[in-house]
């Protein structure tokens, strides 16, 4: 078994194992039946974010379809380097699970709260308000180095730049939705690191 069949194995593997957790929770956040309007986040960031987070996946499965196929946007890097990002995505998992388990039934794809929406300040949103985004930060990271492919990574850095300035319009939301509640939660959290300095701590 070659390296590159070995990447390609390992990179299904993962991709199984997120698309499998997105989409049980995603499911159960759907079970309320309640329609989720996108237009909110306006038409720019609506089409460009799906264009550029399709093509991210689509040349991540194409890689795991047939390497051969997108070796015209291969770069060369050591093994180790590879491993390395094959670590990054493997410890995005269980953050992506502990992240979609926090939020529960509140979980959107788009700057929308739900009608039944609550704030959410356990698990990784005690430090983080937006862990999703850093989440996917560290799942690019890992499969464009996993892969050696700098389509994947100029696609995931497309799709996180129109993710970050999407969050000034989400946040916006957020404190129409929470009020005071949801301006000091922002005092105390990074927005998607933990604050590590002058940061009141307290325990929800």
């Amino acid at each position: 078994m070659n390296n590159e069949h070995s990447f390609r194995i390992v990179a299904i593997v993962l991709f199984l194992l997120i698309a499998a957790t997105g989409l049980y929770h995603r499911i159960r956040a759907e079970r309320s039946g309640e329609k989720i309007s996108r237009k909110e986040e306006g038409l720019f960031i609506m089409i460009a974010l799906r264009f550029f987070g399709f093509s991210a996946w689509l040349g991540l499965m194409t890689y795991m379809i047939q390497p051969k196929w997108m070796y015209w946007s291969t770069f060369s890097i050591a093994l180790r380097v590879r491993w390395l990002g094959t670590g990054l995505a493997i410890l995005a998992i269980p953050l992506f699970h502990w992240m979609l388990r926090s939020l529960g039934n509140n979980i959107t794809d788009t700057v929308v709260t739900r009608k039944e929406s609550t704030l959410v300040t356990h698990g990784p949103y005690h430090w983080v308000r937006h862990p999703m985004y850093s989440i996917t930060c560290l799942l690019f990271l890992g499969f464009t180095l996993h892969t050696a492919n700098w389509f994947i990574g100029l696609t995931g850095i497309g799709t996180l730049v129109l993710l970050i300035i999407r969050t000034s319009t989400e946040e916006a939301k957020l404190i129409e939705r929470f009020g005071e509640d949801y301006r000091d939660y922002m005092k105390e959290t990074g927005r998607f690191l933990p604050r590590l300095f002058n940061r009141e701590h307290k325990r929800r």
